[in-house]
C-alpha cells in the first residue's frame, strides 16, 4: 500500500484530482456548501501519556478494528527531543493505517517528527502557524469559543474546525451547544467540521448535525471496557447515522 500524503490520509482520498479539490475548499472558506457530504469520520484524541510504546499499542489494536480518519497526539511537557521522538513512536503505525497523525500544538516539530500536521489553539496560534505548516502539513483549529472565532480560522487557513473540546481545566460546552454550533457550519461552510463527543452517547446527535468527523477522547480511553471496544461502539454509531441520513 503506497504511503499517502497528510491530506489524502485525512480526507480518506488518493488521487490528485481530489487532493486539488480538497485544496481549493480549503483555500474558499466562504464557499457555500453543495449539500453532498460523506458519512462522518472517527477522529481520535490521545490522553497526554510519556509511555508512546504503549499508547502506540493500543492504538494499533483501535486501528486494526475500526476505520479512523485522524489520530491527535496529546503530548505531556518534555524537551523537544523527546517530543519527537513520541511522536515517531506513534507515526508509524497511524500512518500505515491510513490515518493522519496530528500533534496538539507544536508545530515547530512536526516536520522532524514526520507528523502530518497539527492542531491549534485557537485563532492567533493557527495564524502563527499556519506558515510553517503549509501547504504540507493539516492546519487544525481548535478551542473556538464563538462563531466569529471558528470564522476567523477558517480565513487564516485552517483546514477543518473543531467544536466542544474541553479546555485547559476539563471543562468543555454542553452537548446541545456544541451540537448546534456544528449544525450552523455544517449548514454554510465547506472546510470540515469535528464534533467532539464527551461521552459515545454524543455521537449520534454530532453526526446527525452534519459533523464530518466526530472526535472522542477521554470517552474511548476511559472506558471501562477498554479504548478498542469503546472505539468499535463508535464505529457503529458512526454507520448507523451514515445509513440512516
Amino acid at each position: 500500500m503506497p504511503r499517502l500524503g497528510p491530506a489524502a490520509r485525512w480526507a480518506g482520498k488518493t488521487s490528485a484530482a481530489d487532493l486539488s479539490e480538497i485544496r481549493a475548499i480549503a483555500d474558499d472558506p466562504m464557499n457555500p456548501q453543495s449539500g453532498i457530504r460523506p458519512g462522518p469520520r472517527l477522529y481520535i484524541l490521545t490522553p497526554a501519556v510519556s509511555d508512546g510504546a504503549a499508547l502506540a499499542g493500543v492504538l494499533a489494536e483501535i486501528l486494526r478494528a475500526v476505520d479512523v480518519a485522524a489520530v491527535l497526539l496529546r503530548l505531556p511537557d518534555a524537551d523537544e527531543r523527546r517530543l519527537i521522538n513520541r511522536v515517531k513512536a506513534a507515526a508509524a503505525g497511524v500512518q500505515g493505517a491510513g490515518a493522519a497523525l496530528l500533534v496538539d500544538g507544536r508545530p515547530d516539530i512536526i516536520a522532524r517528527a514526520g507528523a502530518d500536521g497539527a492542531h491549534l489553539a485557537g485563532p492567533d496560534a493557527l495564524r502563527a502557524a499556519v506558515r510553517t505548516l503549509k501547504p504540507n502539513y493539516i492546519a487544525g483549529a481548535g478551542a473556538l469559543r464563538s462563531r466569529h472565532d471558528a470564522m476567523v480560522a477558517a480565513e487564516a487557513g485552517a483546514d477543518y474546525v473543531m467544536f466542544g473540546e474541553p479546555d485547559a481545566d476539563g471543562h468543555h460546552p454542553s452537548r446541545d451547544a456544541v451540537v448546534d454550533r456544528v449544525a450552523w457550519w455544517a449548514e454554510l461552510f465547506e472546510i470540515p467540521c469535528v464534533g467532539y463527543a464527551t461521552a459515545l452517547d454524543d455521537i449520534d446527535a454530532l453526526a446527525a448535525a452534519g459533523a464530518d468527523f466526530v472526535a472522542v477522547g477521554d470517552a474511548l480511553f476511559d472506558d471501562p471496557r477498554g479504548p478498542k471496544a469503546a472505539a468499535a461502539e463508535a464505529a457503529t454509531r458512526l454507520e448507523v447515522t451514515e445509513t440512516t441520513t
